[in-house]
């Protein structure tokens, strides 16, 4: 895949310890591959990944540790057998920027699922043995493969999110058909994985519940978002309301919460995807047998899924709704983040402030 290169010419922000405070550093990249584009990233996203392993919550991480992998920018070089992109494209990288291309995963291009296991943006090994690292940097080098074009009437920095927040709805949300206009969705978690799930139910003409256990989530879930309904979880008179109505839910809260309450709302044969993380999953055997109900789980989407994202989101004009901070907030913006102090992704203007 090439050698790395001699000078470290890559400038980014990294995290040199559990405490998880970054910091400006300078690394090297790989050189550019024949099968590899070189890209100057303008834009990244701050996702909740980005703190699992900057502080080594997960107890595998790799330092220093630069994160990021809702990046978006420019290509500045292509390899030789390239023919996908040319420079001067807009583009993205998402969450993983290498599998085996061998398995049954990859040939149906779910390479998230590679039997291999998949290579991430950031805090992996790959294929030359470098460790990989991500966006919060000013330009990385990636096989065209895991590199998606990106209209160029889409805004870049809106265009960030949706490589990781945005595909992780949208990929269960075609898998399971939920883009049949007048069925009901329910969106469990207005962050920025549930508001991506609220804008696609409603381009694809869902009537949509949103439900969340604060009550100052309301307005924006009806006014911003515009919801059809908001609902207190944890009032159970609410809950009781809604039995049986819903055709899917789409569980985008990764707080541990119970399950068997959300089951009861779904219709005979419907569907709970859980794109969240909680600590657990319970769920009474009557939940799914008594009602023919799933519940299921999914990672991100494929390359083929990603791009299919991309270009129905221009189409219909779907815009995350972000904050954009120079990377100098980023601690701050990690620590606001934590207490779901943002509306609803942060992204990072790279390309403006990272100098």
């Amino acid at each position: 895949m090439g050698s790395a290169r001699a000078n470290e010419d890559c400038l980014g922000w990294a995290a040199r310890d559990e405490s998880g405070v970054l910091s400006p550093c300078k690394f090297s990249r790989r050189a550019i591959g024949e099968d590899d584009v070189s890209i100057k990233i303008t834009h990244c996203g701050v996702c909740y990944g980005d703190v699992i392993w900057t502080r080594n919550k997960r107890g595998n991480s790799k330092y220093p540790a630069v994160p990021g992998h809702e990046i978006a920018g420019i290509v500045k070089e292509i390899g030789s057998n390239v023919r996908g992109f040319k420079v001067g494209d807009h583009v993205g990288v998402g969450t993983y920027v290498n599998s085996c291309r061998d398995c049954h995963f990859s040939n149906d291009a779910i390479e998230v699922y590679c039997a291999k296991g998949v290579v991430g943006t950031f805090n992996c090994i790959d294929n030359d043995g470098t460790i990989t690292r991500g966006g919060y940097s000013n330009y990385t080098v990636v096989h065209e493969r895991y590199c998606y074009k990106i209209p160029d009437n889409y805004p870049l920095a809106s265009a960030a999110p949706l490589f990781c927040a945005g595909i992780t709805v949208y990929a269960p949300m075609m898998r399971y058909k939920m883009n049949q206009p007048g069925k009901s969705l329910g969106v469990i978690g207005l962050g920025g994985l549930g508001h991506m799930a609220v804008k696609f139910g409603k381009a694809f003409g869902l009537n949509f519940t949103v439900f969340s256990t604060s009550i100052s989530k309301r307005e924006e879930a009806l006014s911003l978002l515009n919801a059809d309904k908001f609902v207190i979880s944890s009032d159970q008179q609410q809950m009781e309301t809604l039995a049986g109505t819903l055709d899917f839910i789409i569980d985008a809260a990764s707080g541990d919460h119970p399950f068997d309450p959300y089951m009861s709302l779904l219709k005979t044969a419907g569907v709970l995807v859980l794109v969240g993380f909680p600590t657990e999953v319970k769920v009474n055997p009557a939940s799914l047998l008594l009602g023919m109900k799933t519940i299921t789980g999914s990672a991100i989407g494929g390359t083929k899924d990603t791009r299919e994202m991309i270009n129905f989101c221009a189409a219909h004009k779907i815009y995350p709704e972000i904050e954009v901070i120079p990377i100098q907030y980023v601690n701050e913006a990690l620590e606001r983040m934590i207490k779901s102090d943002v509306k609803y992704r942060f992204v990072i203007d790279i390309e403006n402030s990272l100098k």
